[in-house]
């Protein structure tokens, strides 16, 4: 088939030896699958932000450190540089990400780098080397739709013990090979503690895969794993190999509205009294 133009200098470097074919074109880029040396792999192309469809990228962001000031006031401007440092930062969190899940003990394709765009990374394939489906392709019996829900809760309490939420997660960015599903698709994985966003991601990451297993698993339905998951995380009682019950109960102890109130009230008057004080001390004897 044709090169794509970005593939190209990849080609020329020796990174890749042969694009076989387009593999898919989703909401922020387009995967081909490739061959380097004797090995099949697959090169997502990641699309221009003005080309990307991926909505509410913003809310993704937020908690994201950039560590060189430079690259940091530039994406702040949003000059041409700082969109070319937006662009980079957006794809390498995915690489990163990658990187740490796997440490993590989460499967996800094996990354080779990233290059001006282009992330090399694992084909994943099922045992007679065809590309593996998505999850949203995949029947399965109650018994089995129970077992690989039950490893999926496990990757995304894993993902929050290494403080990221993929906040995206659906039927569609899980593929399925013979030993189970691997999570994929994670530019826009968040910060669990720097994003306000993050229990609603996750929340919603959680429902969208139940609501998949259930179709199989109908007993699944009224569980509470998200809310569950997240207390655990709150309380400092979550860890990679926590077992899960799918239960949780909300406290109905009455909001001490009051209470919040007078606390706000005192704070606000300890402040007062900091700020007299150090007027006082500048006051000229």
């Amino acid at each position: 088939m044709k090169i794509p133009k970005r593939i190209l200098p990849l080609i020329e470097d020796g990174l890749v030896d042969e694009v076989v074919r387009q593999l898919m074109s989703g909401k922020e880029a387009t995967v081909y699958v490739v061959r380097c040396g004797g090995e099949i792999r697959c090169a997502k192309v990641y699309k221009e932000a003005a080309k990307r469809s991926f909505k509410q990228a913003v809310l993704y962001q937020e908690g994201r450190k950039t560590r060189n000031s430079r690259r940091a006031r530039a994406m702040g401007k949003k000059s041409k540089f700082g969109r070319k440092q937006q662009e980079e930062s957006w794809q390498n969190t995915e690489v990163d990400a990658l990187y740490r899940l796997a440490d993590a003990g989460v499967r996800v394709p094996k990354p080779y780098g990233c290059f001006d765009g282009v992330l090399l990374m694992e084909l994943i394939t099922d045992d007679e080397g065809e590309v593996a489906p998505r999850l949203s392709d995949v029947a399965m019996s109650a018994e089995q739709a129970l077992e690989d829900h039950a490893l999926v809760m496990q990757y995304i309490t894993r993902m929050l013990c290494a403080g990221l939420v993929h906040g995206d997660l659906s039927e569609f960015n899980i593929l399925v090979d013979d030993y189970g599903p691997v999570i994929i698709d994670l530019p826009q994985v968040v910060n669990a503690a720097a994003n306000n966003q993050a229990e609603w991601m996750l929340e919603r990451d959680v429902n969208k895969i139940t609501s998949y297993y259930s179709l199989f698993a109908p007993e699944l339905e009224h569980s509470r794993y998200a809310s569950e998951i997240w207390a655990l995380y709150e309380d400092g009682k979550l860890h990679p190999d926590i077992a899960l019950t799918g239960q949780f109960e909300q406290a109905e102890e009455d909001a001490d509205v009051d209470g919040v109130l007078a606390e706000i009230k005192a704070a606000w008057n300890e402040e007062q009294d900091r700020l007299q004080r150090i007027r006082e001390a500048r006051e000229p004897d």
